[in-house]
């Protein structure tokens, strides 16, 4: 069932694993429809399988119940080559391991991580990217 579409007499929180993909690292954060905030946990900086297995490690670790990932637009909302690859690992990691994904376009989160004088930005990015997605939920 989608998080969007839960009925809202179902109570207990949801827990959320999100991802700022980049085709060098991988931002992660964690967090939950209680507390309606978001953490950010570290940076997977890996490609291939090695991203996968980590990514796997992190679901394990933290069973979420659905995951979020980061869509990059241009300024104007026109997509790029980043758009397709981030939609691709969304679909990838719905795939792998059949868990409910949503896109969030993530128009400035680096910057914003950035200027909030983050230390991890791509673990921060996907913080930003979770609270914003959060903020949608009723």
């Amino acid at each position: 069932m989608s998080v969007a579409n839960r009925p809202s007499s179902m109570s207990s929180p949801l827990s959320f694993l999100a991802f700022d993909f980049g085709t060098k690292r991988i931002g992660v954060a964690t967090g939950n429809t209680l507390t309606r905030s978001a953490t950010p946990l570290r940076t997977v900086a890996a490609e291939g399988e090695p991203r996968f297995a980590a990514i796997a490690a992190l679901i394990t670790e933290w069973q979420p119940d659905a995951l979020v990932v980061g869509v990059p637009f241009h300024p104007d909302g026109a997509p790029h080559d980043n758009t397709e690859r981030a939609r691709r690992f969304a679909r990838q990691l719905h795939g792998r391991f059949l868990l409910p994904v949503h896109e969030v376009d993530e128009r400035y989160s680096t910057t914003e991580a950035a200027s909030g004088g983050a230390r991890d930005l791509d673990a921060a990015s996907a913080a930003i990217i979770l609270n914003q997605f959060l903020s949608t939920l009723e």
